[in-house]
């Protein structure tokens, strides 16, 4: 029966078809700028917490903690990146409808194929992209192509290790002059660690220096949520 009525239902023109597209885009922006602005009001907590582990002299937790604030800076860059392609996506949109005045149908674009394309391997954005490929494809914007590679991009969430060099800049700017008053040999010993035991480093930094394990560990979870 419900194949039957979708059958009855009339196929909406281009510009209704346009009119949605645009609305769920402008939805998917306004869905962005809040994981932004979650991500940048939870930073704040995080370099609080670390000016109080410098002042502390344990360098072991501030790094730890830093290296979240480069991750979540990471995925607020990512962020701005997926609204920027998605304006991008209902500015050819809004193109195609022109021309479909003159042809009477909604013509092939490679550049909204394209943009669709990366975004379906964007975590926060790949599902809605799914969709919007099935629609746009019937209705003549793309092609439809094979996407064998979307799986495997959703579980990776272009995860990249934090540089040292990275890390090092955030915590001068957030405790620079705290930092800079430690004992050399503490700097050395507690934040320029090697790179390979940084796993066992972090657990091990929480457990020698932080008072509140628990309020730490809270901390990098709500992080991890709101990049998410």
């Amino acid at each position: 029966m419900e194949a039957v009525k979708n059958l009855l239902k009339p196929k909406p023109n281009p510009q209704q078809q346009l009119r949605d597209w645009q609305r769920r885009l402008r939805q998917e922006c306004r869905n962005i700028e809040r994981q932004i602005r979650d991500v940048q009001r939870e930073e704040k907590n995080v370099q609080k917490a670390i000016k109080e582990a410098a002042k502390r002299n344990d360098m072991g937790s501030a790094k730890v903690l830093a290296k979240e604030i480069v991750r979540s800076r990471r995925a607020v860059n990512r962020l701005y990146e997926n609204k920027a392609q998605l304006n991008s996506i209902s500015m050819h949109l809004g193109e195609l409808v022109a021309t479909a005045r003159t042809v009477g149908h909604l013509s092939k674009s490679a550049e909204v194929m394209k943009l669709v394309n990366n975004l379906m391997k964007a975590p926060e954005v790949a599902v809605t992209m799914q969709e919007f490929s099935k629609e746009m494809t019937k209705a003549g914007v793309m092609e439809e192509m094979v996407n064998d590679a979307v799986d495997s991009a959703l579980d990776s969430e272009d995860i990249e290790e934090e540089t040292e060099e990275e890390v090092e800049k955030v915590l001068s700017a957030i405790a620079g002059e705290t930092v800079s008053q430690l004992p050399d040999a503490v700097r050395k010993e507690k934040v320029k660690q090697p790179s390979t035991v940084e796993a066992v480093e972090d657990r091990e930094a929480i457990a020698e220096g932080v008072d509140d394990e628990e309020e730490l560990d809270a901390i990098r979870e709500r992080l991890a949520k709101v990049r998410s």
